[in-house]
């Protein structure tokens, strides 16, 4: 079975737009980060950590779902699989470190929440392959792989949340353009968290429905 123009789009597209968020970075330059740090000893080489791995995840993350690698090459299946798995370990840890140089509450909660649930589904869909569950295995796979792409798909919100941000303040900037980007940024995670998770539970539940 071919894979679908889809999945390729949404992969390229999901690349391209975390190619130049992480390009500042490459840099290794604490100056030319997209946010505040506090300690270049800790804080700074754990976020450069995190955003490599995550990137490392997501792109493992796709070729796990490449149908001729899965079912043609299982054991480079499973070497992505293990990876895919170590990546998200290493970043997700690395996230929880990161968290307690975010002074605002409401967006330090986010990346809480995105990390925990982010370790948690891959955790389980390491255990259902280890137990050789394999359609379970698939079903946490695609939750992992959702939260995974919050990172993409936060981004790709902004201008919505954009527009929705201007619209409930009468199209004004009272609190000028910074305060605008700071209220975006607190919102945005939580956006792409809920967003993926609507559209993924919503996918598992049309399978199961058409399995019955």
């Amino acid at each position: 079975m071919k894979q679908k123009k889809s999945w390729w789009i949404l992969a390229i597209v999901s690349i391209g737009v975390m190619l130049p968020f992480m390009y500042p970075y490459l840099t290794l330059d604490p100056a030319k980060s997209r946010i505040a740090i506090s300690s270049e000893t800790i804080e700074y080489p754990a976020l450069i950590m995190h955003i490599a791995f995550a990137f490392i995840a997501l792109v493992t993350g796709f070729l796990q779902f490449i149908n001729r690698i899965r079912r043609d090459n299982p054991k480079v299946h499973r070497i992505i699989g293990r990876i895919y798995v170590i990546s998200v370990c290493i970043s997700g840890l690395l996230a929880l470190a990161v968290i307690f140089y975010v002074e605002d509450f409401t967006k330090a909660l986010a990346f809480l929440a995105l990390a925990i649930l982010w370790l948690f589904t891959t955790w389980q869909a390491y255990r259902k392959a280890v137990k050789r569950r394999f359609s379970e295995h698939r079903i946490w796979m695609i939750r992992s792989f959702s939260i995974t792409l919050v990172a993409v798909s936060a981004r790709i919100l902004v201008p919505i949340l954009l527009l929705c941000y201007l619209t409930l303040n009468g199209f004004t900037l009272s609190g000028g353009r910074e305060q605008l980007i700071e209220e975006l940024l607190k919102v945005n995670i939580w956006a792409g968290l809920v967003l993926n998770i609507v559209i993924v539970e919503w996918m598992i539940l049309s399978r199961k429905m058409k399995e019955l």
